[in-house]
């Protein structure tokens, strides 16, 4: 039962997280809050964090025996998770914003673009001519690469798929800003895996 808990809280999280920052409730909320709407971006992420908070106290404290840890020779595959993982949000960490990404700059200079850039532009260099979402690679990484209970596999399992759905979501928010230019990121650079960017390598 603890874990079905977990299950739905999680999900619960997920599906507030994604209409918060949905098109048609930040369209709405941009026209009724005029010039307020400066402030969403950073209560938006307040909010996700302190209700992240919730779920994952609630994980820690129905925590387990691990069914599946990362010992002996696993700690190889493990460190390397982690370490591409950390990498990952180094390398997207210097392609985006981080005051625009909380939401402060949006505060101070009233942009409200989706783009997470310095410039507020459509970036496809570095690590984004890899692929498309470094962070969420990341995080795929980093939430796998650990000791695995119960309560860890079902929050992972959750967080996985929201992780994949909310790049798709967050997508469709670029194209309308971009449109064709996104198109055409998208037809050249992967999701997630490297495949596009190692089969032009391959290639030659």
């Amino acid at each position: 039962m603890e874990l079905v808990i977990l299950a739905l809280l999680a999900a619960g999280w997920c599906f507030l997280h994604s209409a918060l920052i949905s098109i048609g409730v930040t369209r709405y909320l941009e026209r009724r809050l005029d010039t307020h709407y400066r402030y969403y971006r950073l209560f938006f992420n307040l909010f996700a964090v302190l209700s992240l908070a919730v779920v994952i106290l609630y994980q820690w404290s129905i925590r387990s025996v691990p069914v599946f840890d990362w010992t002996g020779y696993l700690r190889v595959p493990q460190g390397v998770a982690i370490l591409l993982g950390l990498l990952l949000f180094v390398l997207g960490a210097r392609k985006y914003d981080a005051r625009r990404f909380l939401g402060l700059t949006q505060v101070r200079e009233g942009v409200t673009t989706a783009a997470m850039t310095q410039s507020g532009e459509l970036d496809t260099s570095g690590i984004s001519n890899v692929i498309r979402h470094p962070w969420y690679l990341a995080l795929l990484l980093l939430i796998w690469a650990r000791p695995l209970d119960a309560s860890v596999i079902v929050l992972n399992a959750v967080f996985s798929v929201y992780i994949v759905v909310g790049a798709r979501l967050e997508e469709r928010k670029l194209v309308r800003e971009f449109g064709q230019a996104y198109r055409d990121y998208r037809q050249r650079v992967s999701m997630l895996l490297p495949v596009k960017w190692l089969k032009a390598r391959l290639m030659g």
